[in-house]
């Protein structure tokens, strides 16, 4: 007889912040919101870092690759 693993670790899924807040659109000129979606090598982070979804994701990279286009993020953070 087989016993069942207790999940000890915490691996719940997480939830997409911009899904709770019904976000229509990610703004570009929030820095301060897109910062919190880049590490500290200026790259954006992945899905599985962030727990956001797929659809807004892509709206994420898009925002952070037009922020970074004028200058409100770094491309690369010193």
């Amino acid at each position: 007889m087989q016993r069942r693993r207790q999940n000890r670790g915490g691996n719940r899924r997480r939830i997409c912040a911009f899904c709770v807040d019904k976000v229509k659109v990610i703004d570009y000129k929030d820095h301060e919101m897109l910062g919190r979606y880049v590490n500290e090598f200026g790259r954006i982070r992945p899905r599985r870092q962030t727990g956001t979804c797929a659809k807004h994701q892509r709206a994420l990279a898009v925002s952070v690759k037009r922020a970074r286009h004028i200058a409100l993020l770094p491309f690369v953070n010193d």
